[in-house]
């Protein structure tokens, strides 16, 4: 019996070798790997003894030879392949063991020119990892140090591997190659898009970038995803669930967050805490400065807004839907101090999810434990990220919706009054993180009502205004001198949502426009004195 062993993660190395010694295997290593296996006191056969041809172009070419790939790919059951082994004299290679060059980490390094990153490519491990997989039927193929044991177990158990355990460890092998692959694709699709944006290639930025979509969406597209955890479950407890980061890429947003306290996190605290943390740092570098401060309720910001504390804001936002709002997932863009701890313990919500905590505010969560308690810093975005959304059969995929407005047009006789260009500004930028049907009522840089999800726009405002609390006007009485507005993530298809806005007090409206029926919605704005403004671009998301 005979294994090849190539190995850029040495992990556990010497362990295995000793076991596969032990079962009778001659070793055979390419030159990091075999000086290892040396100094462990282990022998070994070089790659180079077996091909009778050194290694050339500085290591680029080794393991490339038919005297080792003849050993993996010989098929024992065939008898032409037993004529061509004997014939050209080429040994049986019964296991491969291999990883590849670290490719990933030194590109999130990010300390390598483009020179220096090609030599990480990997071609000779691929290859031995593809050929070994290929012929799971007479070899055995390992990429993962985690394997070594059981696999170890097994062959002192029956003196091999079983053909299920090797068509396993293939499928493994397969995967690893197929995601390894995916990383060089990512990175070559990125070095492409930065010389069509004119970007220097390796500069970390983190706003959207605008390319062509035929240099953005590739014939083929791959992504090469990591699991990071399993989870108790999906969506409902009748479906199985796992958490998966995106390789190649910089870690960023909640996947990557540090939970300090609390249970467990679920499917869908997940995407409650990426809502949250999107909308509370959607504000960064936007005209309404101050601290920032959403409650999320199935995927839907049920209270937001932007003041002087932290406490106000979060104080301003339950008072937009405190009944929704329990059970909620809160967000914050900026630190979070003892006080507004102090208010938060006070109720039930499943998570916060903050930069940063004082800590006192630490102290004070460990009152409630299953508080599931997150720190991440905020980005905006990634240039070139992608949106996917999985459908039968296939993927959907778009940019990111990261731009905000086209333009802003007035179109009713009366244009807004600086508060109500305020307060409408605010409600469109949050307006588009609500599920479409979205009418998203505000007041200054707080939300007063949101109707979200409905078939129709009319129900959605009716929503809207039956969240509005009469107590609110108690709670902050500054809200009760400023204009109520509304912002809808689409255009009126009639004239009736501005007709119910003027019974509700509503005294300016902004909208992207674009229906045949515009003329209606702008003359009944002008019938009830108000103002509206067209953006130009409008904000679905189902």
């Amino acid at each position: 019996m005979r294994a090849l062993l190539s190995l850029s993660d040495k992990t556990g190395l010497t362990e295995f070798a000793r076991g596969l010694q032990a079962a009778g295997f001659e070793l055979v290593s390419t030159g990091g790997t075999a000086k290892a296996l040396r100094d462990a006191g282990i022998p070994t056969v070089e790659v180079s003894d077996l091909t009778h041809f050194p290694e050339i172009l500085g290591g680029r070419v080794k393991t490339l030879h038919p005297n080792v790939f003849g050993g993996i790919l010989y098929d024992r059951k065939n008898p032409k392949h037993s004529g061509d082994v004997e014939k050209h004299g080429i040994a049986p290679i019964d296991w491969v063991i291999v990883n590849l060059y670290p490719f990933e980490k030194m590109r999130m390094d990010n300390r390598l020119d483009k020179p220096e990153m090609i030599e990480f490519i990997d071609i000779g491990g691929v290859s031995l990892l593809r050929a070994a997989g290929k012929n799971f039927a007479s070899v055995a193929v390992l990429c993962d140090p985690a394997d070594y044991p059981k696999a170890l177990a097994e062959l002192k158990e029956n003196k091999n591997l079983s053909l299920e355990s090797r068509r396993a460890l293939a499928a493994k092998a397969f995967a690893h190659t197929a995601h390894y692959d995916s990383m060089i694709a990512r990175y070559f699709r990125e070095e492409v898009m930065d010389d069509v944006a004119g970007l220097k290639s390796g500069v970390k930025i983190s706003t959207p970038i605008q390319t062509d979509a035929a240099t953005l969406f590739s014939n083929e597209l791959t992504l090469g995803l990591k699991k990071v955890s399993d989870l108790r479950y999906g969506e409902n407890p009748q479906q199985k669930a796992a958490l998966y980061k995106e390789s190649g890429s910089l870690e960023w947003g909640v996947v990557h967050a540090q939970k300090l306290q609390g249970k467990e996190l679920s499917f869908n605290n997940y995407l409650d805490l990426d809502a949250a943390w999107n909308i509370a740092n959607s504000f960064a570098g936007s005209p309404y400065k101050g601290a920032v401060c959403v409650i999320i309720k199935h995927n839907n910001p049920c209270g937001t807004a932007v003041s002087e504390t932290l406490l106000s804001a979060f104080q301003m936002a339950l008072s937009c839907d405190p009944l929704s709002a329990f059970g909620g997932v809160i967000g914050f863009g900026s630190a979070v101090d003892k006080e507004t701890a102090s208010e938060i313990v006070k109720s039930f919500y499943e998570c916060v999810i903050a930069p940063d905590y004082a800590p006192e505010a630490l102290e004070i969560f460990k009152k409630k434990p299953n508080l599931r308690v997150l720190r991440q810093e905020g980005t905006l975005s990634l240039p070139y990220e992608l949106d996917f959304k999985r459908v039968s059969g296939g993927l959907l995929v778009q940019e990111k919706d990261n731009l905000v407005s086209a333009e802003d047009r007035v179109v009713s006789k009366r244009p807004p009054t600086p508060e109500e260009a305020y307060s409408l500004g605010f409600a469109w930028r949050l307006c588009k993180f609500v599920k479409s049907n979205a009418i998203l009522l505000s007041q200054g840089s707080v939300s007063c009502g949101v109707g979200a999800g409905q078939m129709s726009r009319i129900d959605s405002l009716k929503i809207a205004l039956s969240k509005m609390s009469a107590a609110k006007s108690d709670i902050i009485p500054t809200l009760s001198k400023l204009p109520l507005v509304m912002a809808s993530d689409a255009f009126f298809p009639f004239r009736d949502c501005v007709d119910e806005a003027a019974k509700a007090g509503i005294s300016a409206i902004i909208q992207p426009g674009g229906s045949l029926k515009d003329q209606e919605s702008i003359d009944a704005a002008n019938q009830h004195g108000m103002a509206m403004v067209f953006t130009g671009m409008r904000h679905f998301k189902h």
